[in-house]
C-alpha cells in the first residue's frame, strides 16, 4: 500500500485499470472471429463467390460498429426501466451511473463486437444467392434495431432479465438470435440451384477451400476466449480471476468435446471423417457452453460439448432433408445448439430455472424470427433478395464485386 502511496495511485485505480484493460483486449479478441467468421465462410462457399462472402464480413462488421455507436447502444443499454420491455432510446454513453469499475467506453467496445457476431451468424446461412445491397440493408436493421432491442429485454435488465433468463455470454442472445433471423432469410430465399433434385435427392455442393474454413474456425476457437471469458466483467481480485481461469477451460473443453463428438457420429454413420461436420463440432461445442462456461464442473462442460457436437450433426442432416439450404450450416451450429446451450444452463446452474431459459428462447426467436421474417419479405417485393439464375451460375463475385478472389482459375475469354 506505501509503495501505490508513493506511485500516486490506489488500489481502486488499479483494479480499474485492469479492468479496462481486459475488457478491452477481450473485445479485441471478439473483434478477430470475425477474421474466423470470413475465413469460414470463404473456406465452405465455392470459388466463384468468394469476394462476395469477404466484403459481406468486412462490411457488416464496418456497419455493426457505426449503427450500434449511433442507435444500438443507446437502445440496448441506456436509460432503460428495469424489467421493461419498451427501451427508452436514452443518449450514448451519457447518463449510465458514476463510479463504475471500468471506463464505459471499454463496455461500449466489448459490446458492439458482439453485435458483429450475430450478424456474422446470417452472411453464411445466405451466402452464393442473396443479394449483397439486400443483405447490407438488413444488416443496418439487424445491428440498429432488432439486436439491441431483445438485448436491452436480457442483458440491459428488462423483462427477461427480471424473469431469471439467464445467459452468461450471449448462446441465444447472440448466436440463437442470429440464427433466427438467418432461418427467415434462408426461407424466403429457397435453395441454391441444384442443391436438391426433382426425387427429393440431395446434391452436397463442396466448397472451395478447406484449409481456409479449418483456418477460420481455429480463429474462431481463439476469439471465443475473448467472447466468453470477457463476460465475466472483471480479473481484478482473485474471486473473479478464478472464475475466468475456469470459462476458458470450460470453453476449451467445450469445443474439443464437440469436435471428437461429431467426428465419432460421422464414423459411426458414414464410415468417413468430414472434416466440415468437425468443423461444425466444435463451433456448435463452443456456441452450447457460452449460455453459461462459468458454472458446470470441468467435466459436465465436457459433456455439454459433446452431446452439441453429436446434436448439430444431426441438425445439419435435417435442414437439408427439409430442404432449407444452409451453405455453412449456420442455423444448426448457432440456432440449434444454441436453444441447447440456453435449456441445459439449470443443469449446473442452481439459479435458473427450466421455465425461465424456455421464456427467453422462444421470446428471442419469435422476436428474431418474425421482425426478420417481414423485413426480407419487403425487400423481396422491393428490391429483390435473390439474384438472377445466371447470375447465380456465373457465381456473384461477378455481379456484385466484378473482382475474382481466384482470378487463375477463371478461364480467359478472347486472350
Amino acid at each position: 500500500m506505501e509503495e501505490l502511496t508513493k506511485l500516486g495511485t490506489t488500489v481502486t485505480e488499479l483494479r480499474f485499470a485492469l479492468d479496462t484493460f481486459y475488457f478491452l483486449v477481450s473485445g479485441a479478441l471478439v473483434m478477430w472471429m470475425a477474421a474466423g467468421f470470413a475465413m469460414l465462410e470463404a473456406g465452405l462457399v465455392r470459388a466463384k463467390n468468394t469476394t462476395e462472402i469477404l466484403t459481406k464480413n468486412f462490411v457488416l462488421y464496418a456497419i455493426a460498429c457505426v449503427t450500434f455507436l449511433l442507435v444500438g447502444y443507446n437502445i440496448m443499454y441506456v436509460d432503460n426501466t428495469e424489467g421493461g420491455w419498451l427501451p427508452s432510446f436514452g443518449a450514448l454513453i451519457g447518463s449510465q451511473a458514476e463510479g463504475a469499475d471500468h471506463a464505459l467506453e471499454s463496455d461500449f467496445f466489448f459490446q458492439v463486437v458482439f453485435v458483429a457476431t450475430a450478424m456474422s451468424v446470417v452472411s453464411g446461412a445466405v451466402a452464393e444467392r442473396m443479394k449483397l445491397w439486400a443483405f447490407l440493408i438488413f444488416s443496418v436493421i439487424l445491428t440498429a434495431v432488432l439486436y439491441p432491442i431483445e438485448g436491452y429485454w436480457t442483458w440491459g435488465s428488462g423483462f427477461l432479465s427480471a424473469a431469471g433468463f439467464s445467459d452468461f455470454a450471449g448462446s441465444g442472445i447472440v448466436h440463437m438470435a442470429g440464427a433466427s433471423a438467418a432461418l427467415a432469410g434462408v426461407l424466403l430465399l429457397g435453395p441454391r440451384k441444384g442443391k436438391y433434385g426433382p426425387n427429393g435427392e440431395i446434391n452436397p455442393i463442396q466448397g472451395c477451400n478447406l484449409p481456409l474454413a479449418t483456418l477460420g474456425t481455429f480463429i474462431l476457437w481463439f476469439g471465443w476466449f475473448g467472447f466468453n471469458g470477457g463476460s465475466q466483467l472483471m480479473v481484478s481480485d482473485a474471486e473473479n480471476a478464478s472464475a475466468v481461469a475456469k470459462v476458458f477451460v470450460n470453453t476449451n473443453s467445450a469445443a474439443a468435446f464437440g469436435a471428437v463428438s461429431a467426428l465419432i457420429v460421422c464414423k459411426m454413420v458414414w464410415g468417413k471423417a468430414d472434416l466440415t461436420m468437425v468443423l461444425n463440432g466444435a463451433l456448435a461445442g463452443l456456441v452450447a457452453i457460452t449460455a453459461d462456461p462459468a458454472s458446470p464442473s470441468l467435466v459436465m462442460a465436457g459433456i455439454v460439448g459433446l452431446v452439441a457436437g453429436a446434436l448439430v450433426v444431426f441438425s445439419i442432416v435435417a435442414f437439408d432433408r427439409l430442404k432449407i439450404d444452409d451453405p455453412v450450416g449456420a442455423c444448426s451450429v448457432h440456432g440449434v445448439a444454441g436453444l441447447f446451450g440456453v435449456m441445459v444452463v439449470p443443469v449446473s446452474n442452481a439459479d435458473a430455472t427450466f421455465g425461465a431459459q424456455a421464456l427467453g428462447a422462444v421470446t428471442i426467436f419469435a422476436w428474431m424470427f418474425g421482425t426478420s421474417l417481414v423485413i426480407w419479405a419487403i425487400l423481396k417485393a422491393t428490391m429483390g433478395i435473390r439474384v438472377s439464375e445466371e447470375e447465380e451460375y456465373n457465381g456473384v463475385d461477378a455481379y456484385d464485386c466484378g473482382v475474382d478472389a481466384y482470378p487463375e482459375f477463371v478461364t480467359v475469354k478472347n486472350a
